[in-house]
């Protein structure tokens, strides 16, 4: 497993629109391919935004999913 290289926010105190994809992998605790996967086959929970070639994984989306509030 690769060592988290970030320091997490807890999704109820983030003020970001949107994550990387090695964040929102931690929130969502699976692997940064597996976020990757569900971008390009778009067949997640939730899809990604595309800005300037990187994927951004929405937080209101990601605590939908996960059922924080904010």
């Amino acid at each position: 497993m690769a060592a988290i290289t970030f320091k997490p926010t807890a999704l109820e105190h983030e003020t970001r629109s949107a994550l990387p994809t090695p964040e929102a992998a931690f929130h969502l605790s699976r692997a940064q391919q597996t976020l990757r996967l569900w971008a390009m086959r778009e067949d997640g929970p939730l899809r990604p935004m595309r800005i300037h070639g990187r994927l951004a994984w929405p937080v209101a989306e990601l605590r939908i999913l996960l059922g924080v509030a904010a």
